[in-house]
């Protein structure tokens, strides 16, 4: 389940989040931040959820279908231009090699299209992170290019960036578009 993080989240998060420093920090610049006490992160997720109610980025919080434990984070960020939104998603290394990065990243990629009505969606990684390569390149996106020392990573190291892209008009002919989701609206009226 994917959901809009809401800072009662704090706890949940904090501890996925934690749990998986090590497997966060050679690819989140975020999880430099850590660690943090409870109220912090509640303030993190507040921040994320005023974004989100205004329309101006888009955290979700990944869930287990009874919610009781947040598997991973994902979101789409209007940092790649006009037209254009960036997908950024990361599994709890418990559950990767379940295709729940690959279901999410499909999912978004519906809403990015058919909620957001953009005209493309980039995935931005570090060619080592071969398992997010390998969700973009499953789910249709198009390899564009790598440019050089272009991501700071957590030990302020800059190393190359990997972008995949896929275009609106691409998108009902892409493995992303044949993903099954659900998704609602803030007053839980189905958009698709």
């Amino acid at each position: 389940m994917l959901r809009c993080w809401s800072p009662s989240d704090a706890a949940l998060a904090l501890r996925a989040i934690e749990a998986n420093l090590e497997h966060l920090r050679p690819w989140m610049e975020w999880a430099k931040r850590y660690p943090m006490d409870v109220e912090q992160q509640a303030g993190q997720l507040r921040r994320m959820r005023g974004l989100f109610d205004l329309g101006q980025d888009f955290a979700y919080g990944v869930f287990s279908r009874d919610g009781s434990e947040v598997l991973g984070g994902t979101g789409l960020h209007p940092r790649v231009g006009e037209g254009g939104l960036e997908m950024g998603y990361w599994i709890s290394a418990a559950h990767t090699g379940r295709g729940l990065a690959t279901e999410m990243a499909g999912a978004l990629t519906r809403v990015a299209f058919q909620v957001e009505g953009v005209r493309r969606v980039e995935i931005h990684c570090d060619p080592r992170n071969v398992r997010s390569a390998a969700v973009a390149r499953r789910l249709g996106f198009l390899h564009e290019g790598t440019l050089r020392q272009r991501i700071a990573a957590p030990d302020g190291v800059l190393r190359d960036k990997m972008i995949w892209t896929l275009l609106a008009e691409e998108y009902p002919a892409s493995p992303a578009a044949a993903i099954r989701a659900e998704a609602f609206d803030a007053l839980g009226q189905r958009l698709f």
